[in-house]
């Protein structure tokens, strides 16, 4: 139970941070003892949440290393927490504020840290496909023994960079796990009406990668075909390809109801709730008290790294010349 109880609270931490930073892009988060009155959204712009696709990250997530590379989605930050990433840091970068971990000027959609493996959430879709490719090509080339993971939804599969990024790792036989998180809706639309043909198996399959499916909200089952997957592929196999069925609860972002979904699919979406299968398991096998105590520490964590966001400075004017790229000097002057 050692290692579900690690899963738990890994999907648990995800959970509450998600939670508070969708409160927080609402207008306030006084659940989590900040006093938000006549104060304006402590997040600004599109905040997407991966609210129910917690056993993906947290499964795949813990077969890796920390020099292992991943990039991820719009909806990244289970993927960054469950990486390694910092929630203080995290958190602060959500809110804008100078001591986050791309000093506030990468925000939700663009969150990245180098120092845990994790390249960058991308407001792009399908855009962190070909730059884990690279990655992957470049870890093969250094022939460390290490891997690179791509999250992608389901709707990315209709777009030009997922065949090129899959052709490119099947041609060179790279060290690369693609990971459909395939919650069956793209932004709005359901994306099966938009798909040709059988879907992201059996494209991976026409160029040759070996494609596995699984439920995406039963944790202990990513966990497992996730950890075989990536043996093969540190063994040499070349790349892979993850198939997680999972569910979106939430809308496309922080502030849309959602109201285009069926209510009786939500319904069964937050009866398939990952966190309550897994709870459910635990308290079944005794570990009740356990999984209590790890619900706890994460919204003892959340409310701190909460706080210390709100208290953290925003970064100076000056700064937003920084980090970016030299087009010649003068140019800004």
């Amino acid at each position: 139970m050692t290692t579900l109880l690690d899963l738990y609270r890994t999907m648990v931490r995800i959970r509450a941070f998600e939670d508070a930073a969708e409160i927080a892009s609402q207008g306030g988060v006084a659940a989590w003892g900040l006093d938000t009155s006549a104060k304006p959204a402590l997040i600004r712009g599109p905040l997407h949440l991966s609210t129910g696709q917690e056993a993906v990250p947290a499964g795949v997530c813990a077969h890796l290393r920390a020099q292992d590379l991943l990039t991820s989605t719009h909806r990244g930050h289970g993927h960054t927490l469950a990486k390694g990433a910092d929630v203080g840091r995290m958190m602060a970068e959500l809110f804008g504020r100078a001591t986050g971990s791309n000093k506030g000027k990468g925000g939700s959609m663009h969150i990245a840290d180098f120092s845990v493996g994790m390249l960058g959430a991308n407001g792009v879709v399908a855009a962190g496909l070909p730059i884990a490719v690279g990655a992957a090509h470049a870890l093969k080339l250094k022939g460390d023994g290490h891997i690179s993971v791509a999250f992608f939804g389901d709707g990315a599969i209709n777009r030009g960079p997922f065949l090129e990024a899959l052709n490119w790792a099947g041609v060179y036989h790279l060290p690369v796990l693609f990971v459909c998180e395939d919650n069956r809706i793209s932004a709005t639309t359901a994306t099966a009406p938009m798909t040709a043909g059988e879907g992201v198996a059996a494209r991976a399959q026409s160029l040759g990668i070996v494609a596995t499916r699984v439920d995406g909200n039963d944790v202990e089952a990513v966990h497992h075909v996730a950890g075989e997957l990536i043996a093969a592929i540190r063994q040499g196999s070349g790349p892979r390809l993850l198939h997680a069925v999972t569910d979106r609860h939430k809308g496309h972002v922080s502030v849309d109801p959602g109201t285009y979904r069926d209510p009786a699919e939500v319904a069964a979406a937050l009866e398939r709730d990952a966190l309550k299968q897994t709870r459910a398991r635990l308290d079944a096998a005794g570990f009740g008290s356990a999984a209590d105590a790890i619900e706890r520490d994460a919204q003892a964590e959340i409310a701190a790294a909460l706080a210390s966001a709100e208290a953290a400075p925003f970064p100076p004017s000056t700064d937003a010349y920084e980090d970016i790229a030299d087009t010649g000097r003068g140019v800004w002057a």
